[in-house]
């Protein structure tokens, strides 16, 4: 089975795909009309959409057709018309899709992922022109002389720019890619590496993007204080399982206390066997358009370290506002290369938009993930898988029950903040009813989001960690997995352990 999923679909044709694609949505119709007329739950047939989007990435690989067919489907199942009404279902569902992509595109966070990503993705790009990354990667391969030392190089690097998961997929997976390759380093070994250090460690930092927002949560639900978010979403450091043991078991693997295996060991006997370092397609995606960096003049660390300085300090500056942070890294950069003489200012101006371009597949993959999440909340998903496992709940299980019930959740939604806030206004009172311990409640609704994230095929954590590293999308999800499983099953009985002893 592994060997299946991780080789193209030759055989899925295009009368097959239109063929299977009709057949799920004469399915969804029929299901669909088998509600209540005055039923506004659809209940267990939520799981539809979610379903069908599994189903067809594992078949096809082809996740830009599964994200916009599965929101069509859940599109279908919100705009049936009433009875008598005259109106018409498929001008309802090409309507509330089309509103609904509107919707998204308006968002304030789709607005700033745009600006932010984009963004992001002139910084790297002018980084790269300017030699700051080659430079880096000269010394840095000095240093390390082998395979591990380079992949360590790469975790603690990873460990040390904390403040926010995008800054610290983008900057260490460009910076890091061209020493991984010259010691052979699949690239989806890199992406592992790499997404491990992101999300997860940011959930268990205080100074990070990840504790601003959750604290403002944690505050607007009502269980912490005004003004107090912070301190309550530091009791919940030591309990966020999932964080601590993927992050801490990136080095494990790297020396081969635990063992590569599963399809990240097809990755390296690839490699062994003399092919491409990155997986096929991985060029769609790669942050630097599958292009190899040119040589420049002159290259200087101090062109990599001081832009990334700034950037971190001028977001905690901004209150944590990364949009800030790249604006007025962008203003340095314009400045210290015109004085500099590293290049003209049209040539400025093109990096940075070569840089956008690049991030357009990323940005696309994200809004359209936007789009499954949005019509996810209208049929009420996340509603109903978490009213099922509280029907089980006991106090002691509380919190394995929320890990493993929102752990499906985002791995289908893709949007861990997005989760939080619909989780945490549901787990924070559950817990409190139920005189179970709310800041463990707390920890697993967080832990949780950072999992789905982890290994979901489509999720701003993978998507950006992939851009940076030129890996396949899927394939990096696909054989990071494995490794997301095992930290997951420790990370419950952890939370089961915690439970008893807690409550």
């Amino acid at each position: 089975m592994l060997k299946i999923f991780s080789q193209e679909k030759a055989d899925f044709n295009g009368k097959r795909t239109l063929l299977a694609i009709g057949a799920v949505m004469l399915a969804t119709v029929f299901l669909t009309s088998m509600l209540p007329s005055d039923n506004a739950e659809p209940g267990i047939f939520s799981l539809v959409p979610a379903i069908f989007l599994i189903i067809y990435i594992f078949a096809t690989q082809r996740i830009l057709e599964a994200l916009i067919l599965a929101s069509l489907i859940g599109f279908i199942m919100v705009s049936r018309p009433a009875v008598q009404s005259g109106e018409s279902w498929i001008a309802n569902t090409f309507s509330n899709f089309s509103d609904g992509l509107l919707n998204v595109m308006m968002s304030e966070d789709i607005a700033w992922l745009i600006i932010v990503c984009g963004l992001m993705g002139s910084i790297i790009s002018l980084i790269e022109k300017a030699g700051g990354s080659y430079a880096f990667g000269e010394w840095i391969a000095s240093k390390a002389k082998t395979r591990k030392s380079s992949l360590m190089c790469t975790w603690f690097l990873g460990v040390v720019v904390f403040i926010d998961d995008y800054l610290n997929s983008l900057t260490v997976g460009s910076c890091m890619t061209t020493l991984t390759d010259k010691h052979k380093v699949p690239r989806e070994f890199l992406s592992y590496v790499v997404d491990s250090t992101a999300a997860p460690l940011c959930v268990v930092i205080p100074i990070s993007t990840w504790a601003v927002f959750c604290s403002r949560i944690l505050e607007s639900n009502g269980w912490a204080p005004q003004g107090e978010g912070m301190l309550y979403f530091i009791k919940t450091i030591p309990y966020n399982f999932y964080g601590w043991i993927a992050a801490l078991m990136v080095p494990l693997v790297i020396f081969g206390i635990i063992p590569v295996f599963g399809p990240m060991k097809q990755a390296f006997h690839r490699v062994a066997q003399g092919g491409p370092l990155a997986p096929a397609g991985s060029e769609k995606i790669d942050i630097r358009a599958g292009k190899n960096n040119v040589v420049p003049t002159n290259p200087k660390m101090f062109n990599l370290f001081v832009p990334i300085a700034i950037l971190i300090i001028s977001t905690v500056i901004m209150n944590f506002d990364m949009q800030m942070g790249v604006l007025a890294t962008l203003v340095y950069m314009f400045i210290s290369y015109m004085w500099q003489g590293v290049m003209t200012a049209e040539e400025f101006w093109d990096v940075s938009l070569e840089g956008l371009k690049n991030m357009m597949m990323p940005i696309l993959l994200m809004i359209l993930a936007f789009l499954v999440a949005e019509v996810n909340e209208q049929i009420h998903f996340t509603y109903f898988v978490i009213t099922s496992a509280t029907k089980v709940i006991t106090p002691t299980l509380l919190p394995l029950i929320v890990f493993i019930a929102l752990a499906i959740t985002e791995f289908i939604t893709g949007t861990n903040w997005g989760m939080y806030i619909i989780a945490l206004p549901i787990v924070i009172p559950l817990a409190q009813n139920l005189g179970a311990d709310v800041t463990l409640a707390v920890s697993a609704v967080l832990s949780a989001g950072v999992f789905g994230s982890h290994i979901c095929f489509y999720s701003d954590a993978t998507v950006i960690t992939s851009s940076a590293t030129g890996c396949n999308n899927f394939d990096h999800a696909f054989t990071q997995a494995p490794y997301g499983l095992l930290a997951a099953a420790i990370s419950a009985i952890f939370f089961l352990i915690a439970g008893f002893v807690m409550n």
